[in-house]
């Protein structure tokens, strides 16, 4: 489809909808670990535990589309021991793992389902991504999608950047969304109504503390806050004050009490501890 070159006037969705991640699922996509990714240093253990997670996915019946060298993942995925028929290989080059930032985003439209391609560029140009922000065209070439593939390349998201209650409300964080190596040349008020358009959205909450040390997501908001059912956000917490990550988190976690749904109402809030390093 034809896209503007300005991501603050994106085509009117009014009738879109953005899942809950709790929601049913079809398909799994996965990207193989190899030489040149953040594993290499554990190259073996990394592959065996995401044969492992394809195993399970696969086991609970749904389809799994494994992304990467065919022969090394068929050898993985051989020594499971499973029925690997729900499991389709695609032989395609990638930077690294993470399929959930570089993969599409499904919202439904209209009754049926529609596959966002936001662009992909390394998490704000830390890291190579040329060939990961192929990976949702190229499948969708190769016949992996029966739904409609959208092109939201003028934009940069990533799907760990954002959380959805299914309903009306998005939560994300400034750091990441606000980051100019990402939409440097919108502001805050301009991407706000992007997603609203693109996901079908009125309301958008935005996290402005939460950023951990060494965390080259920009504060992705999947490793801070999820939305989860019945107007709750499951939280990570601050830890003991000699965390180096305390403050933010105790920041985070005031900030997260000042938070309403759409009907005014603060939402329940569950906090998990910190895990260490």
């Amino acid at each position: 489809m034809n896209m503007t070159n300005n991501p603050s006037v994106a085509t009117t969705t009014a009738s879109r909808r953005l899942p809950a991640e709790w929601e049913n699922q079809d398909c799994a996509i996965l990207a193989w670990p190899h030489e040149n990714t953040d594993w290499a240093y554990i190259l073996p253990e990394a592959r065996r535990c995401i044969a492992e997670i394809v195993r399970a996915i696969a086991d609970a019946g749904e389809c799994v589309a494994l992304v990467g060298p065919a022969e090394f993942c068929l050898d993985s995925i051989r020594e499971q021991n499973f029925d690997s028929s729900r499991v389709r290989f695609f032989d395609l080059p990638t930077n690294d793992t993470w399929a959930r930032d570089f993969g599409p985003i499904t919202v439904e439209s209209d009754g049926s389902k529609l596959l966002l391609d936001f662009k992909f560029n390394g998490w704000g140009l830390k890291f190579a991504a040329d060939k990961d922000n192929l990976i949702t065209s190229r499948l969708n070439a190769l016949g992996l999608f029966a739904h409609r593939v959208e092109n939201r390349l003028n934009f940069v998201l990533e799907g760990g950047s954002i959380e959805s209650d299914g309903k009306d409300t998005l939560l994300t964080t400034a750091e990441c969304l606000l980051s100019p190596n990402r939409n440097g040349q919108c502001s805050r008020e301009e991407i706000s109504e992007y997603l609203r358009k693109a996901f079908g959205l009125n309301h958008i909450l935005y996290l402005n503390h939460g950023a951990l040390i060494g965390d080259d997501t920009d504060s992705h908001i999947d490793t801070l806050a999820r939305l989860a059912p019945n107007d709750t956000i499951i939280y990570c917490g601050p830890g003991d004050a000699g965390n180096p990550n305390h403050q933010e988190l105790a920041k985070m976690k005031e900030e997260l009490s000042t938070l309403r749904t759409p009907s005014g109402q603060p939402y329940n809030l569950i906090e998990l501890p910190l895990p260490d390093v």
